[in-house]
């Protein structure tokens, strides 16, 4: 008894040093959005697909190969409706018939609709209503010669009731709810587009044993032998030693290196490991942080998106639509001139430097060459003095309050510095209209996203288009959805944040957007890359699914400026000089895609119909080790790839 009154009194201690004896009241504006946050959402998401169990596949009948020249049945058991999230998922993989099956029907209605259904090869048939003993003169005589898959968005007791029907179809898949997003996630499993490894926690009756569970893993995209498409698999594997010669001379720690032809993998590897010798190895699934690879994949693809729906004309002067810019230099600048990058816009602003409390260090903050003061080389001829202190207004070591905008793992920054990022921008001198590469333009292409969409440009490009294509690894803010143990470490950073940065992005003005920026904070895999630069390549359209229409992709990839080689936001090959650009000699001029300073490349060349894509930490640890430009690695290896044409 003693002992449970010590540490009763001890229990009570702490929730009187807590303040815990205090009544707290719950904030109700805002509620809703506090616990329907991002992570949240994707939390559940992931706990219902976790448990989505494909109880049986016979003869492998799943996955579904996606054909929209088969029809296939989906017969739908239920109120009316009630699964039209799951028809309308199907119909991205497949042309579907819908057919419903109504209670207490007829045995002529039954009959009737049971010989509709015999003349499709597959059926799919899809219950979600919960009493169905109405339903069961149908199903005692259903038993189709062509393959039935079932599935049921209801508790799995609920199947017993046709216990027949069940015990003959081909597959068995238990959603368990029938919410939209269950619903959607169990067609992307019947084509493979997600995994599927649930278990059953107790048996069915006779049908399905407890720990009954088929796993579903999503497809990779297949291999095929590079001769059936015109190149040479005896070539190809230069780049093999092209991507190992650049690991070992120290241009990079590893990489991934993916190349499709005519929409097909011919080359699908991983180089090397996360930062050197002694830690883990690269795979295909491992994430890199794009840098301005971000620019292409990410921002340009929701300006297409947009500009597609009429939202904005070309010529349109962007301070129409970001009004901080009205009463500046800036008002008349146009959003084609920002994509040709040819606005008279700064390459860059050090928006990190409005942090600093300039009273917290001695001397300059950076200097030419290395002293006592400046031993942090950030740059060629540039050295900084790392010990300085962040203006407390602005940093806090920890969330709290209004400073929720993550930097690092260990800085957060106050949200109303935005209003000083739009000042430094407002305030930057205009310069000549004159071709000049700029992270500036792309900022204001991302705010402008913002503004035409109506909500945060990460989330408009997941909806429109990475959720949709099913790319899994892909997004901005990566450790909301994946361990850091699974994203290539992408710089040391000894200057600004001073931790190893893994899962953050690297540039300086995105990441004081808390990486949510229009000119980089983009993560992803090669894999997942080139499957963005192939749908650009068919025209706005993959898997029977159009994403973009075909005349914008037109626009966009074959417009070029009259002033430089660059086109709507694109990067293009030199045509005057093959040297200056970032592509190979042999790369023709309808090649179009981008680079990005961690070390990445992506290239459609549509001419061939390739997609090449190159991701690297090169950064790692150092900034300032530039072997990978030096040794031409990037452009090598897309030579390797017009190599192999050449000589099959």
């Amino acid at each position: 008894r003693e002992d449970i009154e010590s540490k009763c009194r001890k229990v009570l201690t702490y929730k009187y040093v807590l303040g815990l004896k205090k009544k707290s009241y719950v904030q109700l504006s805002g509620l809703e959005q506090r616990i329907n946050s991002p992570q949240t959402r994707d939390l559940v998401r992931r706990l219902n697909l976790a448990a989505i169990t494909v109880l049986n596949n016979k003869n492998h009948i799943l996955p579904l190969h996606t054909d929209k020249e088969q029809t296939i049945a989906l017969l739908e058991v239920g109120d009316p409706g009630e699964t039209d999230a799951l028809a309308k998922q199907l119909s991205r993989y497949t042309s579907l018939a819908r057919f419903s099956l109504r209670a207490n029907q007829t045995k002529e209605e039954n009959q009737r609709l049971r010989d509709s259904l015999s003349t499709y090869k597959r059926i799919i048939v899809a219950v979600s209503e919960q009493r169905l003993a109405p339903y069961q003169p149908f199903f005692a005589k259903f038993v189709p010669e062509s393959p039935a898959i079932y599935l049921f968005f209801t508790p799995g007791k609920m199947m017993l009731q046709i216990q027949r029907a069940v015990a003959h179809a081909s597959a068995v898949v238990l959603g368990h709810s029938y919410s939209s997003d269950v619903q959607r996630q169990v067609a992307d499993v019947l084509f493979a587009k997600a995994s599927a490894d649930g278990q059953l926690s107790a048996s069915l009756g006779e049908l399905f044993p407890t720990g009954a569970g088929v796993t579903i893993t999503p497809k990779t995209p297949l291999h095929f032998v590079p001769e059936e498409y015109g190149l040479s698999s005896a070539h190809l594997k230069r780049i093999d030693s092209i991507a190992l010669d650049g690991i070992h001379q120290g241009a990079y720690p590893g990489c991934q290196v993916v190349v499709l032809k005519n929409g097909h993998i011919m080359f699908d590897k991983a180089f090397g490991t996360y930062t050197g010798k002694g830690s883990p190895r690269v795979e295909s699934t491992n994430i890199y942080d794009l840098a301005s690879l971000s620019k292409t994949t990410g921002t340009l693809l929701a300006i297409m998106k947009l500009y597609d729906k009429g939202r904005f004309n070309l010529t349109d002067k962007i301070s129409d639509h970001l009004p901080f810019l009205q009463r500046t230099d800036k008002k008349d600048i146009t959003i084609q001139e920002i994509l040709y990058h040819q606005s008279g816009l700064p390459s860059w602003i050090p928006f990190y430097q409005e942090a600093i409390d300039k009273d917290s260090y001695d001397g300059r903050l950076f200097s030419a060459r290395k002293d006592i003061h400046h031993p942090v080389q950030i740059g060629t001829t540039t050295w900084a003095n790392p010990k300085f202190k962040f203006k407390s207004e602005y940093i806090s070591p920890v969330k709290t309050g209004d400073y929720t905008v993550q930097i690092c793992d260990s800085l957060w920054l106050n949200r109303s510095f935005r209003k000083v990022i739009e000042e430094k921008i407002a305030e930057a001198p205009l310069k000549q209209k004159r071709y000049v590469y700029s992270d500036v333009g792309f900022i204001l292409l991302g705010m402008l996203v913002e503004q035409l969409a109506g909500m945060p440009m990460e989330a408009y490009l997941q909806r429109e288009f990475y959720e949709p294509m099913g790319l899994e690894h892909t997004g901005y803010l990566p450790l909301r959805r994946f361990a850091k143990s699974e994203i290539v470490p992408s710089n040391k950073d000894r200057f600004l944040r001073k931790e190893t940065l893994q899962g953050f992005v690297h540039d300086e003005a995105s990441a004081f957007f808390g990486g949510l920026a229009g000119n980089a904070g983009l993560f992803s895999t090669a894999r997942d890359v080139a499957r963005v630069y192939q749908m650009l390549l068919n025209g706005g359209e993959i898997d029977g699914q159009r994403y973009l229409s075909k005349e914008t992709c037109q626009l966009f990839t074959t417009e070029t400026s009259k002033i430089s080689r660059r086109g709507l936001g694109f990067d293009k090959p030199d045509a005057d000089d093959p040297k200056k650009g970032n592509c190979a000699p042999a790369a023709p001029a309808e090649v179009y895609g981008h680079t990005g300073f961690t070390g990445t490349c992506a290239w459609v060349d549509p001419v061939n119909e390739l997609v090449y894509v190159f991701l690297s930490n090169r950064i790692y640890p150092d900034v300032t080790n530039r072997k990978l430009n030096q040794l031409h690695i990037r452009e090598r290896i897309q030579g390797a790839i017009y190599d192999a044409m050449k000589k099959k």
